[in-house]
């Protein structure tokens, strides 16, 4: 099974099947209105991955800045993207999670949009973020973003969303997350969001440190 890369998390989230409007900016999302498993945050819009995306997903997922946590720092080849992008698709209707898109509010694309051809393919794409299972221990959050989306807290953001979801719609007990000991980055963001380690396992880039969180009680 593909493996997406590593995330970190905390609790928020706004679901576009049941507003049209972006929280607190007040932006429409007239490209999101109705569609199931979408999510908006004040900045970012989050859809489900469809085969329509795979030129953006490949283009992305294949840049050596994004890829280097992300599938072992391997590059997937066209037919793994297609892979995912099933699984995903098959995942959310099984189980309401997968693969989600994740683009700027101003910049947010309907699902279906051909950029095939043109010089737009993934450029607009801030990232991904999704819910794998991780082993046999529940759903992992991961997530992969664009270089020029790095340092804008967009990564915890988009996070929040997909673990609320998690937590609150599918009514998880908990959210995990699996982090290679060189992945400073989403070490340090655990980190200022209170994430738990709880077990340490090998890993094919060394050791990985594993996270939980749970929904929070009053």
């Amino acid at each position: 099974m593909v493996r997406p890369p590593e995330l970190v998390y905390e609790i928020f989230a706004y679901s576009a099947t049941e507003q049209g409007y972006a929280s607190p900016g007040g932006v429409r999302l007239d490209t999101l209105t109705g569609m199931e498993h979408a999510l908006i945050t004040e900045r970012l819009a989050l859809r489900p991955v469809t085969a329509a995306d795979h030129p953006a997903l490949l283009a992305h997922w294949t840049l050596p800045d994004v890829r280097r946590f992300l599938f072992d720092g391997e590059a997937l080849s066209a037919a793994e993207v297609s892979q995912t992008i099933e699984e995903s698709v098959s995942d959310f209707a099984a189980g309401g999670y997968g693969v989600w898109l994740i683009r700027e509010h101003d910049r947010a694309v309907p699902a279906g949009t051909d950029l095939v051809g043109t010089d737009l393919v993934g450029t607009d794409l801030v990232g991904t973020v999704g819910l794998r299972p991780l082993d046999d221990d529940g759903l992992e959050i991961f997530y992969s973003l664009a270089p020029g989306s790095w340092g804008r807290g967009y990564a915890t953001e988009a996070a929040r969303a997909v673990v609320g979801h998690a937590l609150g719609t599918l009514g998880l007990a908990e959210v995990l997350a699996e982090i290679d000991e060189g992945n400073t980055a989403s070490v340090a963001v655990v980190k200022r969001l209170g994430m738990v380690p709880f077990a340490v396992v090998p890993g094919e880039l060394g050791p990985m440190t594993r996270y939980r969180t749970r929904p929070r009680t009053s």
